[in-house]
């Protein structure tokens, strides 16, 4: 036993002997979901959507009852074993509204009482308390009374005496907060007058009596919830003979606008005739029913009230929230479905051509950094190239021997220059130093092309305005589902939202997997920046501020080795995330500056704001609501509107597959996509959003490869006649 608890107390330690902690990137998201999911919990319970239960006793039999209960008043008092029931006297009358506090309707029976100087008796439920306690709060100050009307409106005659104590508990904590005060009164649900007490409802009485409470039924129903009009309710409500009378009608409920007529015309007249209208304890001649809460009691109604309003307005932000989200996300499906049509006939038309041919060699930089299991592969798909290029590898401090793997190759025209390990940035500039021609591509190190793939990336510098080009970055490991998602993301996502961005020319990134880049561009915004950790996106838009065209071509087609384990996934997109963040920030001034930078600071910087960081991080909510829906409901309408969600982004997926002459196959994953890797990217984005928050930096990370992908798929690779030279250390 001794040496298992040594074991686990070794396993929660790290190397230097402190106690293991979760990650903050892990902690904070779990704590914001437990948040989210309680508040929403707490919504659902005030709103009568969690524990609600709508069943009624039928009828029974009363031969438990005694007759001078049935026989009596309709104030029963079971308090300390008694058995008694009161009435009211002779022109008093006391009106009873139940239900409330309604937002709409109370306020306004409550002015008709404030205009006559009537007095009345407010049964409350508790849900309706705890959302509304200015309302609770103006009946106790102006001089009415408040009662128990239970917390979820259940008949309590089918409930356990466990579910009444917290009916009753969690009403009077709703009061409590709303007033600072506690009530003796209490009326049952779907109570009648005391002649309807039967052997269900009465050992309900008795327990009531022995909480302290006195239960208030009623002789005289006005039943204004059926809405028979205004004479009718006032002729039910009017007690015969000048008898007194508790009179039942409702604040809430439903539409109670003949209930505020009716009381409007009912209280003069029957003042006329000297009735008097008090609350009950004042027509009994009794003691107030209220009593002053103070110390802790009071202090856990308040918190109770102030977190019912922090769910309900959590709740509310998060309807905004979710309606943003909706309205962003069938925005960017509506614009990438017409706008990558448009890009694609442009570019597919007959005829088309960006400007002369360009045949002229390039230039391809390939930084490295411990790629020896892909850099071979890499390497031999650039010689398979149908353009005429020179290819430099830089070599960023490796350690893995990636140089000489290269120079062991001893290809023509392959260079490898070495560097000490200074990052991605400085090994491209590097490159770009030691570059011959005027176009620049470059890729990544765990990447291959097809023999077309420079040709067609380099054919748009045939127009002198474009200044960058971003290629068809392809995942090449799709075979594993994490693999297939992200086939379906670099697809429905990146491909779709390049020609969007080309359309509206503020394409906001060059993927490090394949671009190319006119030399002149570069060196006019000062080349590759190591400011941010998303490169590639800090030099599109540096090009777009500086007045070059940035264009996407769709047949520049390149393979690339997608993580294939979540903690991979999550440190590139880490990355990634944080990285834009960073270059957004860092071009801010773009939204008002003018000329080209003006343009994309107002047109591009906010569609990537909307679209990259913005949705990312809210779409979860249509995830959460899903889950709220089904658990609470309405279950149907929520089935409904998660697949119709669902039905676009498909529709989106099949269109983006089809342009890109992808098989559809990949898509059957879709739905499970959509449910976890949302997820896996909100939590990193919420992650990326406290790093910036804090000003955290984070420095360039290598994911570890597999050397999977050996040549484009369907595109053997083949030796083909490359431009004379010799390879370099």
């Amino acid at each position: 036993m001794a040496s298992r608890s040594r074991r686990r107390r070794a396993a929660n330690k790290v190397p230097d002997g402190s106690r293991r902690r979760l990650p903050m990137r892990l902690l904070l998201p779990m704590l914001v979901l437990v948040a989210l999911m309680a508040m929403l919990m707490l919504r659902g319970y005030v709103h009568s959507e969690i524990l609600a239960d709508h069943r009624i006793q039928p009828e029974a039999a009363a031969d438990k009852v005694p007759e001078k209960i049935i026989d009596g008043g309709p104030v029963i008092d079971t308090r300390s074993g008694r058995t008694t029931s009161l009435r009211v006297a002779d022109h008093r009358l006391v009106l009873t509204f139940d239900d409330g506090p309604d937002p709409t309707w109370t306020p306004k029976v409550l002015d008709v009482l404030k205009e006559h100087h009537a007095h009345a008796v407010f049964f409350v439920t508790g849900t309706m308390a705890s959302r509304y306690p200015d309302l609770v709060r103006r009946m106790v100050d102006e001089g009415h009374e408040v009662g128990l009307h239970t917390f979820n409106h259940p008949d309590l005659s089918l409930q356990s005496k466990k579910r009444i104590d917290w009916e009753l508990s969690q009403n009077q904590l709703a009061i409590t907060g709303a007033a600072g005060i506690r009530t003796s009164l209490f009326r049952p649900p779907y109570s009648s007058f005391a002649d309807a007490m039967d052997d269900k409802s009465w050992p309900v009485t008795e327990y009531i009596g022995s909480k302290g409470y006195i239960t208030v039924v009623n002789n005289t129903d006005s039943e204004d919830w059926q809405k028979p009009g205004v004479d009718e309710i006032i002729r039910r409500a009017t007690p015969k003979d000048g008898k007194g009378a508790i009179v039942l009608m409702h604040d809430s409920g439903g539409d109670r606008h003949q209930t505020v007529q009716a009381l409007d015309k009912f209280l003069p007249t029957l003042q006329e005739q000297g009735y008097e209208f008090d609350n009950l304890t004042e027509a009994l001649g009794a003691p107030s029913a209220h009593t002053q809460v103070a110390g802790l009691d009071l202090l856990k109604g308040k918190a109770w009230i102030f977190l019912v309003s922090a769910s309900n307005n959590i709740t509310g932000v998060l309807v905004v929230g979710l309606a943003v989200i909706g309205a962003l996300v069938i925005s960017r499906f509506v614009l990438m479905l017409l706008l990558s049509g448009v890009h694609a006939r442009r570019v597919r038309r007959r005829g088309f051509s960006w400007g002369p041919p360009v045949t002229e060699p390039v230039s391809v930089l390939v930084p490295a950094y411990n790629e020896a299991k892909c850099i071979e592969n890499t390497v031999r798909s650039l010689m398979a190239s149908e353009h005429p290029i020179e290819v430099i590898v830089i070599d960023d401090g490796s350690s893995d021997g990636t140089a000489r793997i290269v120079e062991a190759m001893g290809l023509p025209n392959v260079r490898v220059v070495r560097q000490l390990n200074a990052g991605k940035p400085a090994a491209l500039n590097r490159g770009l130093a030691n570059a011959r021609y005027d176009i620049i591509v470059m890729m990544d190190g765990d990447t291959v092309f097809e023999p077309s793939t420079v040709r067609e990336l380099v054919q748009p510098f045939g127009d002198p305005k474009v200044g960058a080009v971003a290629g068809n970055a392809k995942v090449g490991n799709r075979d594993s589902l994490i693999g297939a998602w992200q086939h379906i993301e670099y697809v429905m996502g990146f491909n779709l939202d390049r020609r969007m961005y080309d359309i509206l020319r503020c394409m906001p990134t060059i993927p490090g997997a394949v671009g190319a880049f006119r030399r002149s561009a570069l060196e006019r915004v000062g080349g590759m920046s190591d400011d941010t950790l998303a490169e590639d996106t800090d030099i599109t838009m540096a090009i777009h501020r500086d007045g070059w065209r940035v264009v996407y071509a769709e047949k520049a087609r390149a393979w690339t080795e997608a993580p294939e384990s979540v903690q991979q996934l999550w440190s590139q997109r880490y990355r990634w995330s944080y990285g834009t963040m960073q270059a957004i920030w860092k071009h801010r001034r773009a939204l008002v500056e003018r000329g080209p930078s003006g343009r994309f600071g107002r047109v591009g910087l906010p569609l990537v704001s909307l679209f990259m960081v913005i949705a990312p991080l809210l779409a979860p909510l249509i995830d959460v609501f899903l889950i709220y829906g089904l658990v609470f409901g309405p279950t149907e309408k929520t089935i409904v509107a998660w697949f119709g969600v669902l039905a676009i982004q498909a529709v989106c997926a099949a269109y983006a597959f089809a342009l890109d002459r992808e098989p559809l196959t990949p898509l059957i994953s879709l739905p499970l996509q959509q449910i976890l890797y949302r997820q896996l990217m909100y939590v990193v984005l919420l992650q990326s959003w406290i790093t910036a928050l804090t000003g955290g930096r984070l420095r360039w990370q290598k994911l570890r490869r597999k050397g999977t992908i050996t040549a484009a798929p369907s595109q053997p690779v083949q030796h083909q006649p490359v431009m004379d030279g010799r390879a370099a250390g």
